[in-house]
Formats: structure tokens, C-alpha cells, sequence
């Protein structure tokens, strides 16, 4: 894979859950894409295609639970969609790790943590038992965790919620990939605990290269810990780009409404800002705009589905070559004058 290839690339991906009677439309030819060493955010609400992206890069999904009905997925520069199941297994772990947002449902409560940590290490670098756990107190070790020697010889349930996350984010650093996916890594943890934890794998990260690609609902944690992100609703991308210029001044009213719906924002004494209606059905799917039946600016020119293009304001960027990936799907992109200065802070109180 050359230096310049993202390290994951989805381009108009299109996938499908067959259902009773019919299927439901989880994605809607989704692109997006990773760069070595970068981090990127994906925001939405539940159900908008988050985590079914994420786990498709893996291929993580039940076989013959859904279909892929167009579009394309490359992880390091090799077809994701063609690649077998083994070539899949040998990928998993080494060009790309998933952190998954409850790792007391991820780690086996059954199986000491050393057991786990060391098995990986076994599969995929061929260690001795002794040298494999011994590695997994140094990858503890990493992760600040005191006393890792104990940790090891501890079950998953013996350990605190933050500690269990440490092992996880241990666990997909142990084999160096390229790519960590990390699915609300930190959405069960307290506020301080979460906040480590994003430090820690932020840090690691940048140490040895490695790019995230960051689920999460946080607003507040997106703003302070990836540099490009991602909008999706009702599976597809409505909005992307760099962060600080997404979050700063939203071209798409969905955004605009995620963000109007923060509690930093909200008056003293008042109700939060909440989007109007529900995520359409996506067993019927809409033709146009999938945010039409929830957006106050919607006319008969949003009955045509909009495609992702340069936002407002940057028509002489383009003439000049220096736009950015700043891209709007919206007929009628808002401007920046009309979107207030965000009031995004970390959950914790402190940058990460």
C-alpha cells in the first residue's frame, strides 16, 4: 500500500438486511475514506449507518444476514468484499482492530485476561505461550495499567469498566494494524475515565502510525479528538470534512440540529433543542432527500436525492484548487452566517 492510499476506502457503498416481505436499507452508497495516521469521526443518530459501516470494513456481519448491493470497500489497497473468509482472519487483528463499546460483552468472562491477550498474539505473530505473555504485560504495561502481571491472572469481571477498556484497546494494539476502529469506545465509562482512555489511545495511536476511525454520538468528544468527520443519517453521508469547519459552521440542517441539541447550548431553564419527526422507514426508503420529512428548509427541489458537493462558500476555493473535503449533501446548503459560533466542549471539561 503506498503512503498516499487511505488506509480504508468505501466508495458508494450499498447494503441491504433482508426482512419479512421485503429488506431494509442500511447504507445508501456511503464513500468515505482513512488516511494513514489520521483520525476521522463518524457522528449520527442510532440507526444512521454507523456501526453497520464499521463492522462491513471488517466484515464483521453474520454471513448471509445482509446483502451488498453496490459500491465498493478496500482495507490497505485489497478488495475487503472479494477477499475469503481466511485471507479476512489473517486482515482482522493486523491491517485493522475493533474496539467495541462494551468490552465486558467483548472480552470471554470465562477466560482469563492473559489467556485472550496472549492467545491473539499467539495466532498472529506465532509466539511461545511464555513470550506471548509476556508481551501482553508489556501491551498492559503500555496502557498504564499498575500491576499487569495481576491483570492477567484476573477474569473480565474482576476488573473496573475502565480497566476492561485499557485491555481492549491493549488487545487491537497488540499486532500493530494499520486501521482501529473504534465503535463508542468510551460511551460506558464515566466522564474522567473517558477522557484517560482517549489520551491514551490518541497517544498510542500517533506512536505508531496507526488511523482511527472514531463511532461515537459524542459531539463534544468529536470536537477535541478526530481531525476530519463524518454526518450520516438514515445510512447515508449528508455531511463531511474537517472537523473544526463542520462543527464550527454546519452547511447541513442535520447537523446544524445535532449540534442546536448540545446542552452547552441550550438556555438556563429551557427545554434542549430537539429535530422534529423520526428517521424515515427505511423498508421505503425516500427517493429524495432522506432528511425531507424532518427539515424546515425542505421544497419540491428536495424530492430529488441530493449529491455530495462543495459546501456554501466555497465556489472560489474550487476555482483556485484549495478547497478542502468539505462536502454538503443539502439543495439548499446553510451559510455560515446563519449558524452560531459552536459551544462545543469535551464531556470531561478538558481538551483530550
Amino acid at each position: 500500500m503506498s503512503v498516499q492510499e487511505p488506509v480504508l476506502e468505501i466508495r458508494d457503498l450499498s447494503l441491504e438486511f433482508p426482512v419479512f416481505g421485503g429488506s431494509v436499507r442500511a447504507l445508501g452508497g456511503v464513500s468515505l475514506n482513512v488516511m494513514p495516521g489520521e483520525i476521522v469521526g463518524v457522528v449520527g443518530e442510532s440507526g444512521s449507518g454507523k456501526s453497520v459501516t464499521a463492522m462491513t470494513a471488517l466484515r464483521l456481519l453474520a454471513p448471509g444476514s445482509y446483502r451488498v448491493t453496490g459500491g465498493g470497500l478496500r482495507l490497505c489497497g485489497e478488495d475487503v468484499l472479494a477477499a475469503s473468509e481466511a485471507r479476512m482472519r489473517q486482515w482482522r487483528g493486523r491491517r485493522a482492530a475493533m474496539i467495541f463499546q462494551e468490552p465486558m460483552t467483548a472480552l470471554n468472562p470465562t477466560r482469563r485476561i492473559g489467556d485472550q491477550l496472549a492467545g491473539v498474539l499467539r495466532v498472529h505473530h506465532r509466539l511461545s505461550p511464555r513470550a506471548a505473555l509476556a508481551r501482553a504485560a508489556e501491551l498492559l504495561r503500555d496502557m498504564m495499567i499498575p500491576d499487569p502481571e495481576r491483570t492477567l491472572r484476573a477474569y473480565p469481571f474482576e476488573l473496573s469498566g475502565g480497566m476492561r477498556q485499557r485491555v481492549m484497546v491493549a488487545m487491537a494494539f497488540s499486532c500493530d494494524p494499520a486501521l482501529l476502529i473504534a465503535d463508542e469506545p468510551t460511551t460506558a465509562l464515566d466522564v474522567t475515565v473517558q477522557r484517560q482512555v482517549l489520551q491514551l489511545l490518541r497517544h498510542r495511536a500517533r506512536e505508531r502510525g496507526a488511523a482511527i476511525l472514531f463511532i461515537t454520538h459524542d459531539m463534544a468528544v468529536v470536537s477535541q479528538f478526530c481531525d476530519r468527520v463524518y454526518v450520516m443519517y438514515a445510512g447515508t453521508v449528508v455531511e463531511q470534512g474537517p472537523t473544526a469547519q463542520v462543527l464550527g459552521a454546519p452547511h447541513h440542517p442535520y447537523t446544524r440540529g445535532l449540534l442546536d441539541g448540545l446542552p452547552e447550548r441550550a438556555a438556563p431553564d429551557t427545554d434542549l433543542a430537539a429535530i422534529p419527526g423520526r428517521v424515515p422507514d427505511m423498508r421505503h426508503p425516500p427517493a429524495g432527500c432522506v432528511f425531507f420529512d424532518r427539515c424546515a428548509f425542505a421544497d419540491e427541489a428536495c424530492r430529488r436525492r441530493p449529491e455530495l458537493r462543495a459546501g456554501a462558500g466555497q465556489e472560489a476555493d474550487i476555482k483556485a484548487g484549495t478547497a478542502s473535503e468539505r462536502r454538503v449533501a443539502c439543495w439548499h446548503p446553510l451559510v455560515a452566517a446563519s449558524v452560531r459560533e459552536p459551544a462545543v466542549a469535551p464531556s470531561a471539561g478538558d481538551a483530550i
